[in-house]
């Protein structure tokens, strides 16, 4: 069922093993406090967020990088992972201060491994990685899109299985979700997702970035 998420992105199937890690290592942890660090780095938002394995959210710190693109009329992958190496140490700090804990309080570490803008999942990945190795903590590669399936989990107590309209900035698909791992794709965009299509459209109409609350803001002035 991973093969949903392969698509265009090319996506190693590592990441599926490793996200069944995740869980068997979250239901093994759950029994204890545990406390893990997700790191976000896949397209123009820098974030961090601390959560607990009983689902407590104790910071959600996110940079944004609208302005910085704005001027291209759209997102560029270069500046965008300048932008996070910049920025993704003082996000990290930002969370832990929102969350009154150190880094000694962190039991693992997770960040997307992909799909997304190489240069920022790469950033993350290897901020990750040096944290996890430094504190000889687990860390976890994340899917992206599986993590989109998975979070209203996290928000609400949404059950197994349901159905899911997945519309991220470069993927809009239509699954079934039936547990970590298990998802069937009823459809998918062939060509550009709907966040792609509403930033192309602006800059055709010179409506700005991002696309979408641009063209909607267009609609109420008419």
């Amino acid at each position: 069922m991973f093969g949903c998420f392969v698509d265009r992105t090319g996506i190693s199937i590592r990441l599926r093993i490793r996200w069944g890690k995740f869980f068997r290592g979250i239901s093994f942890m759950a029994q204890s406090p545990v406390i893990m660090l997700g790191i976000e780095s896949s397209c123009d938002e820098t974030a961090a967020a601390i959560v607990a394995a009983d689902k407590t959210i104790y910071a959600n710190e996110i940079a944004s990088q609208i302005e910085t693109h704005a001027k291209h009329g759209g997102v560029v992958p270069e500046v965008a992972a300048r932008a996070h190496l910049e920025m993704i140490d003082q996000v990290i700090r930002d969370a832990l201060a929102t969350a009154g804990l150190t880094m000694g309080d962190i039991d693992a570490v997770a960040a997307t491994g992909g799909p997304g803008l190489i240069g920022g999942v790469a950033v993350g990945t290897v901020t990750a990685k040096a944290i996890a190795a430094a504190r000889q903590i687990p860390y976890f590669a994340v899917n992206h899109l599986e993590g989109h399936a998975l979070s209203p989990r996290l928000a609400d107590d949404v059950t197994f299985p349901y159905l899911l309209l997945l519309v991220s900035g470069g993927h809009t698909q239509l699954l079934a979700v039936a547990g970590p791992g298990d998802y069937r794709r009823y459809g998918t965009t062939m060509d550009d997702a709907a966040g792609e299509a509403f930033d192309k459209c602006a800059k055709a109409m010179g409506l700005g970035y991002p696309g979408g609350p641009a063209i909607e803001a267009a609609r109420q002035i008419r």
